[in-house]
């Protein structure tokens, strides 16, 4: 009895180190394809299809989501009344605008990989590939403005770039940077607008109680909503306390028509 005991403590040992060994592998291999993996570019719009789209626009605004910067402008429910709202506003001052949207991510493994990795470098790679488009846009339309907006870590792809536009293209490029997180190192530019719910995003704010609380929800409400049909992403059932922007609050709609009415009046 002893014996049989025994034999079958080892066989659960030589299991347990088998699944040992197969997470480390995983482990492994999720790091070198983090580390090494390809550069996976989505697709977005060529310079020359912006072009012949906008032959009669005044303004282009580029659009960026949150989350993995791929979500489409009619989805994007919590970003894209503020860019009807810019648009509005656009209007009323007598300017017609076109909406481009900008993808950071390619919406498979690899492409979440490599956004990933981008996303931990400040999108150093995604906003040099939209700086070099942006600069060919102002030198191919001189007399049309062009607003790049983006939110969360959107914002942090617009203020990025932002920061690359050369000297003879920063006139004709203005920013909206909504709830950019707290560890981003924002630029400082007269074209470019920072909303952060006047101090109440906590994301945006550094406001580490709140965040960790909202950390330790998120995988309750993720799990919840696939049981009930939601089929929330994690980046959805993580909602940081403040991170929520309305085109009516005064935080948000009224400080963007005092940018655009400062800038394009």
């Amino acid at each position: 009895m002893y014996f049989v005991k025994v034999c079958l403590i080892k066989e659960e040992l030589k299991k347990m180190r088998k699944i040992k060994y197969f997470i480390i592998f995983l482990v492994a291999l999720g790091g070198f394809f983090f580390l090494f993996g390809p550069e996976v570019v989505p697709e977005n719009f060529q310079t020359q299809e912006i072009l012949s789209l906008a032959s009669n626009t005044d303004v282009i605004i580029i659009f960026n989501s949150g989350g993995w910067g791929n979500t489409h402008l009619e989805k994007a429910k919590d970003f894209a009344p503020i860019i009807e709202g810019i648009q509005d506003t656009l209007e009323d001052l007598g300017y017609n605008s076109l909406v481009i949207p900008y993808k950071r991510t390619k919406n498979d493994f690899l492409g979440k990989i490599a956004g990933a990795r981008d996303f931990f470098n400040s999108f150093k790679s995604s906003s040099k590939i939209l700086t070099e488009d942006l600069e060919i846009l102002v030198e191919k339309t001189p007399n049309k403005k062009i607003i790049i907006a983006g939110l969360s870590a959107g914002g942090v792809l617009v203020d990025e770039t932002m920061e690359k536009i050369s000297q003879k293209s920063k006139d004709s490029v203005y920013a909206i940077a909504v709830g950019v997180p707290f560890w981003h190192d924002n630029f400082e530019s007269e074209n470019i607008l920072l909303l952060d719910n006047n101090g109440k995003d906590s994301l945006a704010k550094g406001d580490t109680k709140s965040l960790i609380s909202a950390l330790v929800k998120a995988p309750f409400k993720w799990i919840s909503s696939k049981l009930s049909g939601q089929n929330l992403t994690f980046s959805q059932a993580f909602h940081a306390s403040g991170h929520d922007y309305l085109w009516s609050s005064p935080e948000v709609g009224l400080q963007i028509v005092s940018f655009l009415e400062d800038k394009f009046r």
